[in-house]
């Protein structure tokens, strides 16, 4: 070996004892950012709490909050629990919040049309967004939609369910379909947070348990945990929307995904080919899918008497 490999290897070891010796103060070592929050407890003594990293912070519940007018017993422990779990729950799923976000730029106006008409509370577009994240989602049970219908619910309601069409994927007469259900639940309850509650688990199903426990109000009652969640996720869903600055979401209008403007085009015939259809009206095949995700082949048979709208873009 040569001296001035030795040398080398003799400069290596002294400057790695150097760092092994060298005081802890000495080191360099990152700065973390913290947040303060000072909780105070019922003794009345304050608590301060250090919290690294200030994207994740601790939320002050609302003083007060209602849905569809109807005010959420905040005084009641559990109650004040059980939405300060679904507001960090949601809060802090950011991806799923901020494409929700996004979407209700493209949806909400129509729904929000079709429940004012229906004389249905604004409130209930929340409960679009619980069930399907405002998306054409497809239930491990068979629900369908924006407001997952299952079959036999959604003619019960005037959708047709067929081979070639499923209107549970229709946004308009779906939302239709809703607020008709909604308002004869509300003629069985009486109240809108119990509505909401029979969405979740069935108008059979909430009056048995309000039978069974003798209480009428769905804050008293013990349900099974989806129920016993679903309203607060819509308060949450609520309370985010409405606060948005204040759960960390700053979206600019252009954010917003919008809904282009269509042309209606009205049919009666049948169609043996969708694909060429579209063409014929200087459109295409995705963008007619896109837009009528309720045309469920690739083809269209009415039957006499029927006709069907189709949207393509202008």
């Amino acid at each position: 070996m040569r001296r001035y490999h030795l040398f080398i290897i003799y400069g290596l070891i002294v400057l790695l004892f150097g760092l092994v010796l060298l005081p802890s103060g000495q080191q360099d070592e990152p700065e973390i950012p913290y947040e303060e929050i000072y909780l105070q407890q019922e003794t009345g003594e304050n608590i301060r709490i250090q919290i690294p990293d200030n994207r994740a912070k601790l939320f002050e519940l609302p003083k007060e909050i209602s849905f569809a007018g109807e005010n959420v017993p905040l005084d009641i422990e559990d109650v004040r629990e059980r939405l300060e779990r679904e507001i960090y729950v949601n809060a802090y799923w950011q991806s799923n919040m901020i494409l929700l976000m996004k979407r209700s730029g493209k949806y909400l106006p129509i729904i929000e049309k079709i429940l004012k008409e229906n004389g249905i509370p604004e409130d209930f577009k929340y409960l679009a967004m619980a069930e399907s994240g405002l998306m054409n989602v497809v239930s491990p049970a068979g629900a369908r939609g924006f407001w997952q219908f299952m079959p036999n619910t959604a003619k019960e309601y005037n959708l047709e369910v067929s081979n070639d069409v499923d209107e549970r994927y229709h946004l308009e007469k779906s939302t239709l379909a809703a607020c008709k259900y909604l308002k004869s639940a509300y003629a069985r309850f009486g109240n809108w947070t119990s509505v909401a509650a029979s969405y979740n688990m069935g108008m059979s199903g909430l009056s048995r348990r309000k039978s069974e426990q003798k209480q009428s109000n769905y804050y008293d009652l013990l349900l099974n945990d989806e129920t016993s969640r679903y309203v607060f996720r819509l308060l949450a869903f609520k309370e985010i929307f409405e606060n948005s600055e204040k759960y960390g979401f700053n979206l600019k209008q252009t954010d917003y995904y919008q809904m282009p403007d269509l042309r209606e085009i009205v049919v009666s015939d049948n169609i043996s080919s969708l694909a060429d259809w579209s063409i014929k009206h200087n459109s295409n095949y995705k963008s007619l899918k896109l837009y009528n995700p309720w045309l469920r082949s690739d083809k269209l048979r009415t039957a006499r008497g029927k006709v069907y709208t189709i949207q393509l873009p202008s």
